[in-house]
């Protein structure tokens, strides 16, 4: 089964390309909330940064089939020392726009990524109450689905060809809550100036969560591991991105840079690098 990859490049607050319903699950992770390394100065404050998140759920919500999933990985910032609660902002932006909340799963990095930080040290500069500032080391996938999914929909033999490995299942405890998974370390020569999130996260979601031959969107696209993955999986797959640099990146990490062999398909990519002034894309 050979699969296309489209890549629109501008912002993902119009998604005018897709048509209606033409998305069957969305995989995404939106920018930290003014991050100093990733997409510095992006956000003017937090209401511009929750609108983006308003325009993007409301697109997503036309653009998803009916009984289909979004998984949004997102997590609270500390800026400055305020704490902004994104994920329960970002719950009620997308029960708003229509969407029901399915499930909240928490991505557990290894206890080695963080050192004492600045914030956490507190502690140990000042021993006594009221000083404790923990380190995090947690994100939320927060899953939500628009309306209800027809299982009698979709063919024996595509549901066969989907068909989850049960020991896989098992042994890495997909069946819980609390997903352990290690994330992409700062500096990796395919994620410079992107808060990237790891293979594994996309490869869970989308394997829980789409058939083969259906297509995924990543409204956040960043380096491209939503669309990667999907292409691994035998699925289409949708990316935008407003930077127009990462462009080159996102095609050699999709495989389309002399690379497309690897999986001895004839695949197919195509990019589109939008025009208008409203939602162009930034170098």
């Amino acid at each position: 089964m050979n699969t296309h990859h489209r890549l629109i490049i501008g912002n993902c607050m119009s998604m005018k390309e897709i048509s209606d319903d033409e998305i069957n699950l969305v995989v995404t992770s939106p920018p930290y909330f003014n991050a100093p390394f990733d997409y510095e100065g992006l956000f003017k404050n937090y209401d511009q940064y929750l609108g983006v998140l308003k325009r993007v759920a409301i697109e997503s919500f036309r653009v998803l089939q009916n009984g289909r999933i979004f998984v949004l990985n997102i997590d609270d910032m500390l800026i400055n020392g305020e704490k902004f609660p994104i994920v329960a902002d970002a719950t009620r932006i997308f029960l708003d726009a229509g969407f029901r909340y399915r499930d909240r799963i928490i991505w557990k990095k290894p206890e080695g990524y963080l050192r004492i930080s600045r914030r956490s040290g507190v502690m140990l500069q000042n021993p006594y109450p009221m000083y404790f500032y923990p380190d995090n080391l947690l994100e939320s996938i927060i899953i939500f689905q628009k309306g209800k999914f027809d299982y009698k929909s979709i063919p024996k033999e595509i549901r066969e060809a989907s068909k989850i490995n049960l020991k896989e299942f098992q042994d890495n405890k997909w069946f819980m809550t609390l997903w352990d998974m290690v994330n992409v370390l700062p500096g990796s020569p395919m994620e410079k100036g992107i808060a990237a999130f790891p293979d594994e996260l996309a490869y869970r979601c989308i394997k829980l969560f789409s058939y083969v031959g259906e297509t995924i969107l990543d409204p956040f696209c960043g380096s491209g591991t939503t669309m990667k993955i999907a292409r691994e999986l035998k699925r289409n797959s949708v990316g935008i991105e407003i930077k127009k640099s990462l462009l080159p990146i996102i095609e050699t990490k999709v495989g389309f840079t002399g690379q497309t062999g690897l999986l001895n398909r004839d695949d197919t990519f195509e990019h589109i690098i939008r025009e208008d002034e409203k939602y162009a894309c930034i170098s």
